[in-house]
């Protein structure tokens, strides 16, 4: 990652414009053509620098819900219970962690109703009971990692 790519991911942790051109506008803000732009964007989600470049939605605003979940996952079966959980379409993302509750995963769904059901589909390919965490009150913190 060079200067440029610092300054790009700098420069978009704070919006993307809403316009007819974007990815030109944020280009001329940071004295690129728009094409330099999206081929270093593309490099950087390629090589695993970023993960992810798109809008984060607020799931309830839009009729939706999420949630926080676990699973004991047994070593021998990590892989194979990591590959059931993400091939679910409503899981946003998934993490290893070192404690009893080895597997976190995030539940997203277009209502609040397909949460439940997606635990109860996840337990029966499973075989494992997961551990629902909603959240009580969010908290905005407004993350935002100069690099």
């Amino acid at each position: 990652m060079d200067e440029i790519d610092k300054q790009i991911i700098n420069a978009l942790q704070d919006g993307f414009p809403i316009c007819d051109a974007p990815y030109r506008q944020v280009a001329a803000q940071l004295g690129l053509t728009e094409q330099e732009l999206i081929t270093r964007l593309k490099a950087l989600l390629d090589n695993g620098t970023l993960t992810r470049f798109g809008p984060l939605y607020n799931a309830e605003q839009m009729g939706g819900a999420l949630t926080l979940a676990a699973v004991k996952a047994p070593i021998e079966r990590y892989d194979e219970i990591t590959e059931i959980i993400n091939s679910f379409p409503e899981v946003a993302h998934n993490y290893a962690r070192s404690h009893e509750l080895n597997m976190w995963f995030v539940i997203a769904t277009e209502t609040p109703e397909q949460v439940r059901q997606t635990i109860d589909a996840i337990e029966r390919q499973t075989g494992l009971t997961v551990y629902n965490m909603p959240k009580k009150k969010e908290y905005f913190v407004n993350l935002k990692l100069e690099v």
